[in-house]
């Protein structure tokens, strides 16, 4: 199996990694990067409101670049407005409560860079197919896609597929996304817990397209509302005497973050990244 190489910076939480088997710089086009950002949601009380955060949030956003974005707690008109100053993303993902209600857990993808081959979404809940389960007031849910980097040879080279390209899985570059945002508050511990469980789950049964196929890497983006080493987290990445009983590896190098990258698979860390995006002292969101 190929190895994939991962750079990763956050606070939002940003990754960058490579399909290629060569050095990072020789292969743009084989490189991915992939933030987690919470939006904070347009309520009437928070302060800088929306209408003026809204600006600050696609420069972020243009600023850093990221190929695939996993949001949270977006409404429609934030997801909206982020989609039409943003054109050269494409938005999935719905509301908690199906469609366009309550808050989105939206992944903006790259049109020119991926192809989107598998979407859905689920609950974390007892009920995990029914939309919307789970409390009536803030409901919790996953959205993930499995994707495939558009696969364009380096100036020069020819493509790795022939002609008649059956049989030639070798040659795919997917991998899984998930994007969640977990519980708030003490009294919600145990719905964490069991919100990691039910994610560790999930990943072990769709690790693989196919039993005829590698295993493909996933990365889990969110806010998790706990920190790591919290039980929560300790049930997808472990602790370093579990670490060999870990689903998930963790790309974050501080214990005070919320806001994570976990990822599993094939892959190499290349580096760490907070990112401390602010105007005049003001964040466009509130972690």
């Amino acid at each position: 199996m190929k190895k994939y190489l991962v750079g990763v910076f956050g606070l939002l939480s940003i990754l960058s990694i490579s399909f290629a088997q060569g050095p990072l710089e020789e292969n743009p086009d084989r490189q991915l990067s992939l933030m987690s950002y919470n939006l904070k949601f347009a309520s009437p009380t928070f302060q800088p409101p929306w209408e003026v955060r809204k600006e600050w949030q696609v420069d972020l956003i243009r600023k850093y670049d990221p190929d695939i974005i996993g949001t949270q707690e977006g409404l429609k008109e934030q997801i909206d407005y982020l989609a039409d100053q943003l054109p050269e993303y494409v938005v999935v993902g719905e509301g908690r409560k199906g469609g366009d209600d309550d808050e989105h857990m939206a992944i903006f993808i790259k049109k020119d860079k991926f192809r989107l081959r598998e979407l859905s979404s689920f609950q974390l809940s007892e009920t995990p197919e029914l939309i919307g389960s789970g409390p009536e007031v803030n409901p919790r849910m996953v959205t993930w896609v499995r994707l495939a980097l558009i696969n364009r040879p380096p100036p020069g080279e020819e493509s790795p597929y022939p002609q008649d390209y059956r049989g030639k899985w070798e040659n795919t570059r997917e991998f899984y996304v998930f994007n969640t945002h977990y519980f708030n508050g003490r009294r919600d511990s145990l719905a964490r817990y069991s919100a990691s469980k039910l994610i560790h789950e999930r990943v072990k049964n769709m690790e693989r397209f196919g039993a005829w196929t590698p295993e493909r890497p996933v990365f889990l983006l969110g806010d998790f509302n706990c920190h790591p080493g919290s039980a929560p987290y300790r049930v997808l990445a472990g602790e370093q005497e579990l670490a060999g009983d870990a689903l998930f590896e963790d790309t974050s190098t501080g214990h005070d973050d919320i806001d994570w990258i976990l990822y599993k698979g094939s892959l190499e860390v290349l580096y760490y990244e907070e990112v401390d995006y602010q105007v005049g002292g003001e964040y466009p969101s509130d972690h």
